[in-house]
């Protein structure tokens, strides 16, 4: 029979190589050419690999949190980790956040552009029952991070509060402009990029340096560089439509 740490170990393996693919590729769509063909292609790559890696990473969290110890053995004797609880909360239910998180911009990333004919479609159920799960884990990473007076687990939750709030003023815009859909595009995708950085800096840092997993400044890295391309190609979006309209 498969035991919990071999099935681990394997989700790991899995995730690593999904989340690697999406690491390299989204360079390509930030830094090249926008709206060609290798942008297209190189963006849908990129959604297929942040789905796949965030499914991975919600089976990873629930052997987690069904088996903390055996799933993560090299942190038992760990000071930070030494009761299992802390690995349950940082292993399981922030990744699982996180995992949610990550499923939930690349989903709706490539729905505001797919359905740029037709807004109405990015009302569908599946995408509604994201924003549901997203503020459901978000709420449920908060609550257990103020039991254990943990800051981080409190503080990264608000990501997924303003994610939903985001999300659900595009999807309800009455009629968007087709620069309100590029930028979603652009928040959602890049915000996707900034979760899994965020991911593989913090939790891949702790199979050397368990106590990295919890700094800020590593989890704060991924967030200053993404925020920032974030605002700088949605400038680059709506720049040339304020100068059409002679405001710039």
């Amino acid at each position: 029979m498969l035991s919990t740490h071999t099935l681990f170990e394997w989700l790991v393996g899995l995730h690593i190589a999904t989340g690697t693919v999406g690491l390299i590729v989204v360079w390509i769509p930030i830094a090249g050419k926008k709206g060609g063909t290798l942008h297209k292609r190189a963006g849908t790559l990129f959604v297929q690999s942040m789905i796949a890696t965030g499914l991975t990473a919600v089976a990873i969290s629930l052997t987690t949190l069904s088996d903390p110890t055996g799933t993560h053995p090299h942190l038992a004797q760990h000071e930070i980790f030494s009761d299992p609880q802390a690995i349950t909360n940082i292993f399981g239910w922030m990744m699982l956040y996180l995992a949610t998180l990550t499923i939930n911009l690349a989903w709706q990333g490539w729905l505001s552009l797919r359905n740029g004919r037709n807004h109405r479609l990015n009302r569908a159920w599946h995408n509604l029952l994201s924003q549901a799960l997203l503020t459901a884990v978000s709420t449920n990473c908060f609550a257990r991070g103020v039991i254990a007076a943990e800051p981080m687990m409190m503080g990264i939750s608000m990501v997924g509060f303003a994610t939903v709030a985001t999300n659900l003023w595009f999807i309800y815009k009455p009629e968007p402009l087709p620069t309100d859909r590029i930028k979603e595009h652009i928040k959602c995708l890049v915000g996707a990029g900034i979760s899994v950085y965020t991911a593989f800096f913090a939790f891949g840092a702790v199979r050397l340096l368990p106590e990295l997993a919890l700094q800020p400044g590593l989890w704060a890295v991924p967030l200053v560089v993404g925020l920032a391309l974030i605002i700088y190609h949605q400038r680059a979006v709506t720049r040339p439509a304020r100068r059409k309209l002679g405001l710039a």
